[in-house]
């Protein structure tokens, strides 16, 4: 079935800007992004200037809508699935904390089977943040639950969840060619939970392409003495990762983040576990029980336990905190990510041959928020 969406203000990656034109869909994927609604199509929808811009990619989230990717059951990753792609979100790596292996392979195994089927956003890939962490910067993560890069262990976890997959990890402990490996293997990397200086995360970065996870977060702040992964981060040139709640950075560290690293390497994420569209109270992340008050996130001895956001959000508090027009930020939390995770082309744009992933709403540039009325998933609309 070919659907033709007139009148809109599509938004160009390219250009970071909302154009006047029209969309063909045929069947799950864009066929043409048109100057003019010439095409024939078996079905017309007139956008009536409303705004048209890519689906919201994640590549960082545990959990939504009251479930967690390592325990959830398919029938609840359906329901988490149906409350991404309602919250702007069209497609996401759900993303696994430490556990043990036997837990992380089932994990895997379920979230491969649903990446046809998911009954909401899509779930283009697993995003393995574990259990592959330092122990001097755990975070939330149960200190029992870590253990040393393996690459035997790595062969069965690629086997379980197939490609594309992420891995964010320690880096500088892997003494057994478990990055290599792992990229070899088609895997994409990030440095995560690491005490790594600057040096071995430049040389991470030289030799694997690794991506930053949730920067500054679980890792070495910049010292005048040795800059670390932070400062690797911004000399690198690889995808930096944001949780830009606020809270995990503050607003001013945003504007200083965007300035230096710049709109085409920042990427937006969540980190959110299963309080996310949920009311407050007590929940499970990375195998350490949490603690939600007033949508804040905590272990019991006060550690941030992921966010609370949606993607949606962190476009709008990104553009306040910098002062810069929602089109710059939207590309963050859409083009970056699918470039971080390798997807590029697949989705976050609006261009032929992608996934037919995408809103319809209105940008308000002057308060900085964005309204979501319609949104479509592999062309078809989620209600």
């Amino acid at each position: 079935m070919r659907t033709l969406i007139k009148n809109a203000l599509i938004y160009r990656t390219d250009e970071k800007r909302l154009v006047q034109g029209a969309m063909l869909v045929c069947g799950e994927h864009i066929e043409a992004v048109l100057n003019e609604p010439d095409a024939k199509a078996d079905l017309v929808l007139d956008a009536a200037g409303a705004a048209l811009i890519p689906g919201l990619v994640d590549a960082h989230t545990h959990g939504r809508a009251g479930g967690d990717f390592n325990t959830a059951d398919v029938p609840l990753m359906r329901k988490m699935a149906r409350s991404y792609a309602l919250s702007g979100t069209t497609s996401l790596f759900p993303t696994l904390a430490s556990a043990e292996l036997p837990d992380l392979l089932r994990a895997c195994r379920d979230i491969k089977n649903l990446k046809t089927d998911s009954g909401g956003a899509a779930f283009l890939g697993v995003h393995l943040e574990g259990r592959y962490l330092n122990p001097k910067r755990r975070g939330a993560h149960a200190e029992h639950l870590l253990a040393a890069p393996n690459k035997d262990e790595l062969s069965a976890i690629v086997d379980a969840g197939g490609l594309p997959m992420h891995i964010s990890a320690a880096l500088e402990l892997d003494t057994d060619g478990f990055a290599d490996a792992a990229r070899d293997m088609g895997v994409t990397l990030g440095l995560a939970h690491t005490d790594a200086d600057y040096k071995t995360a430049m040389a991470a970065h030289k030799r694997w392409g690794i991506s930053f996870t949730h920067l500054y977060n679980a890792m070495p702040p910049i010292h005048h003495r040795d800059g670390g992964a932070v400062l690797a981060a911004f000399d690198s040139g690889g995808y930096a990762e944001l949780i830009c709640d606020g809270l995990h950075v503050c607003p001013e560290m945003v504007a200083m983040t965007y300035r230096n690293i710049g709109v085409d390497r920042l990427v937006l994420i969540t980190d959110s576990m299963a309080a996310a569209g949920s009311p407050d109270g007590e929940y499970d992340i990375a195998g350490s029980p949490a603690i939600v008050r007033g949508g804040i996130a905590r272990t019991p001895d006060g550690a941030l336990a992921g966010s609370t956001l949606s993607l949606l959000a962190a476009v709008e508090n990104l553009a306040a905190f910098c002062a810069i027009p929602i089109t710059d930020a939207l590309v963050c939390a859409t083009a970056n990510p699918a470039a971080e995770l390798g997807v590029s082309g697949l989705v976050g744009e609006l261009r032929a041959g992608a996934r037919a992933d995408f809103l319809i709403g209105s940008i308000d540039e002057k308060n900085k928020k964005i309204s979501v009325d319609r949104v479509f998933v592999g062309g078809a609309e989620i209600k």
